[in-house]
């Protein structure tokens, strides 16, 4: 099992060393640097796309200083989600951005991975509390697909999402 302390979001961009202004669309990427995963931030303008061997990435806004938290969906209505999406073909790249959000919530964990056959990598993950093994397809979006992901989790599991 891989278990990583992923680091908050340090408001300044790796690249150009500026503070990230509330509302301001940044990108995140994960990194391995040796045993360890990192955490880099980086301001629209300085993103070039993710590194080659990035481990993920996402788009994301700084929040407005009295922007209402949004809430969460609970992790059995997430879990149930990914479950749903197995079955759905053109939705694999959602189901990965899913089980990776999972995985930082904590609600699931890496087990042993599955050797990678010629074509693909799995995640095989587990859930504790439902004591379920899950096999995720890694299958990582292109820079517009994570836009729409992004938007159509939003709707989904968030209960203030418009």
């Amino acid at each position: 099992m891989l278990d990583f302390e992923i680091q908050r979001c340090t408001r300044h961009c790796a690249a150009t060393e500026r503070e990230l202004a509330a509302g301001e669309e940044f990108y995140s990427v994960l990194e391995a640097e040796g045993g360890d995963v990192v955490r880099l931030d980086y301001c629209a303008g300085a993103w070039e796309g993710p590194p080659e061997g990035a481990l993920g990435w996402w788009k994301s806004h700084m929040p407005l200083p009295n922007q209402n938290k949004m809430n969460w969906a609970p992790n059995d209505v997430m879990l149930d989600l990914l479950e749903r999406l197995e079955g759905d073909l053109q939705k694999q790249d959602m189901r990965y951005v899913l089980a990776l959000l999972l995985i930082r919530r904590r609600v699931v964990r890496f087990e042993e991975p599955e050797l990678p056959s010629a074509d693909n990598e799995v995640f095989v993950l587990y859930c504790p509390k439902k004591e379920t093994t899950y096999r995720v397809p890694v299958v990582a979006p292109t820079a517009q697909r994570a836009d729409e992901i992004q938007e159509e989790l939003a709707k989904l599991l968030f209960a203030d999402a418009a």
